[in-house]
């Protein structure tokens, strides 16, 4: 099989109509490595982890180029979140209907993935080496995705120069926006322990409801930063507060709460730990703490010039550099090398009835094979 632009549609079609709920596995992985094989590239597969966040499937596909030669990657996940409710197709029944291709993935992110194929059949192999990082679990945990999949580019010394990660990131026009970098997340669980009794003797009781109130106060007093050049100031957020009290007359045992902090790169995860665990138990709580990722900027430079360059010229427009949003793969992937996040637009992302524009998908493959070419040859 030949795979160009004009095809993307169908390399598309192909990759949502496999059901891919997070985490993915099996079927959308044989879809996609029937694409890439005819291409050059060697595919390797391999699952990682064990429950409750594994197994895990992910991809490796590696076409190298002359020795000595650059090396650019492609970077994304084949998972998509539940489609829910209310479509007025199948979600895993791809449909054309006028301009628009309908269906769970279209833009976050198989759309993106089919484009960034149809870019490397027009990288001639001389060009340089490509290679695909994809993971079939993005949505959900991400403990056994890009992470594995990073030990595994180390292991083969597979490490690419640049990486694009082809999220959806333009907002109302493809190209408006690029990612150079994201916030970090940080989940924590706090609890509180009293000790319960009746409500008519609070002396012989110790109300935990009562500490953990005074705890969340000061947490969501406390001071983080006003933003930076490049990021939007920290923010801490409650959201979660449990008791699980059944009676009315009950002063609880114990009181719990969930906090999360997405912040910028004057902090980093176990930083903020140590602040809110000290504020916990000062108050006599307890704190357990998830780090989903850290913050990371990739300063404008060389590279971002290279794809506003490429983008303007293909769709007339300069992107916004840009860190807001949430969190994607690129928090592990700029520990190989920078990263930016370049792809479709987000206005139907995790809705129903998500699709997107065939002139975007066309556009896509003619910007990611610009990219390439130019990154491959410096």
């Amino acid at each position: 099989m030949t795979t160009t632009a004009s095809s993307v549609v169908e390399l598309a079609e192909a990759l949502i109509a496999c059901p891919s709920v997070t985490p993915a596995a099996g079927l959308v992985f044989d879809c996609l490595q029937a694409q890439l094989e005819p291409l050059g590239f060697a595919v390797h597969r391999f699952h990682a982890g064990e429950a409750p966040d594994g197994p895990v499937e992910n991809l490796f596909a590696i076409r190298k180029g002359p020795e000595g030669s650059r090396h650019f990657g492609f970077a994304g996940h084949v998972d998509v979140v539940p489609p829910g409710e209310g479509w007025t197709i199948a979600p895993f029944a791809p449909e054309l209907r006028g301009n628009l291709l309908y269906g769970r993935g279209a833009v976050d992110m198989k759309g993106s993935i089919a484009a960034m194929v149809a870019a490397a059949a027009l990288v001639p192999t001389d060009a340089g080496t490509l290679s695909f990082i994809i993971t079939g679990d993005e949505e959900g945990p991400a403990t056994y995705g890009t992470q594995e999949l990073i030990k595994h580019m180390r292991a083969v010394q597979a490490i690419p120069d640049l990486i694009v990660v082809g999220e959806p990131t333009s907002v109302s026009r493809l190209g408006d926006m690029m990612k150079i970098g994201r916030r970090g997340s940080t989940n924590l669980w706090l609890e509180v322990e009293g000790k319960e009794g009746h409500v008519a003797y609070p002396h012989l009781a110790d109300n935990p409801i009562t500490k953990l109130v005074h705890m969340l106060a000061e947490l969501k007093a406390m001071p983080l930063d006003d933003g930076t050049d490049w990021f939007q100031a920290s923010n801490l957020e409650i959201t979660d507060l449990t008791v699980g009290n059944p009676a009315t007359n009950v002063i609880p045992a114990r009181a719990s709460a969930r906090l999360s902090i997405r912040f910028n790169d004057q902090h980093t995860g176990v930083q903020l730990g140590e602040r809110v665990r000290t504020i916990a138990e000062k108050h006599g709580g307890t704190v357990r703490q998830v780090v989903y990722g850290e913050a990371f900027l990739t300063p404008p430079g060389a590279f971002s010039q290279l794809i506003a360059d490429t983008v303007e010229a293909e769709v007339g427009l300069r992107p916004e550099a840009s860190t807001t949003g949430g969190t994607s793969d690129a928090r592990f992937l700029k520990d190989l090398c920078p990263v930016i996040e370049f792809g479709l637009c987000n206005a139907t992302m995790h809705k129903r009835d998500e699709a997107v524009a065939v002139e975007d998908l066309e556009a896509l493959v003619r910007i990611y094979t610009r990219v390439a070419k130019a990154a491959l040859a410096g």
